[in-house]
């Protein structure tokens, strides 16, 4: 068991590129990374960096990472080992280090599907097409979309100054499709509204 949230030393971009190509699953860079991916350019401080994988995914991700690295999942703010064989049926985060105590390198999030659409897990309603998820940059970096980004932060129980941040950042980056997408689902989760819709 770990508690020790803040003992980051993340790997790069290109590290975990690196890293998960050798995974014969889908993955994306997620997070704020991902948004700076967009941009094209970093804009603020990374305290961590994050990778999306399907939850279908996960014990193939288990069996390429488990000689190497040592797999937490993250369960009501306490990091505990996930050992091999168990499922994660409802816990999304699972964070890396490359020893029991060593600073942690990178986080997968676990995201939700039905057949061959990504679902979002919060309002399972908002669906899409697995191959319309993600974007990839010139050198092959796959990314999750802008907009599906913003709505797992907008749409989390706790919204960060960082989170706000990037909405102000990435929406005048978004065309109208991705801006719109982003506000109808925003909508359909928080029918009674949401103060990051006065920024559209």
């Amino acid at each position: 068991m770990r508690n020790d949230l803040h003992n980051w030393h993340p790997l790069t971009i290109e590290e975990l590129h690196t890293l998960f190509s050798k995974i014969p699953i889908h993955w994306f860079m997620a997070g704020g990374w991902a948004l700076d991916i967009h941009v094209g350019h970093q804009t603020r401080e990374h305290a961590d960096i994050d990778v999306a994988i399907y939850r279908k995914d996960q014990q193939m991700l288990y069996h390429y990472l488990k000689e190497d690295w040592v797999l937490y999942k993250a369960q009501q703010g306490v990091l505990k080992h996930w050992h091999e064989g168990e499922h994660l049926t409802s816990i999304n985060d699972v964070w890396v280090s490359k020893r029991e105590r060593s600073p942690w390198a990178f986080q997968v999030m676990l995201m939700d599907n039905a057949a061959e659409d990504w679902m979002y897990r919060r309002e399972p309603s908002i669906r899409l097409e697995k191959t319309k998820v993600f974007r990839q940059t010139t050198n092959g970096i796959p990314y999750i979309k802008p907009e599906i980004q913003l709505l797992y932060k907008g749409g989390s129980s706790k919204i960060r100054e960082q989170d706000l941040q990037d909405l102000i950042n990435v929406l005048p980056r978004l065309d109208k499709q991705e801006k719109q997408w982003l506000e109808a689902s925003l909508n359909k989760q928080f029918p009674e509204g949401h103060h990051w819709l006065k920024y559209f």
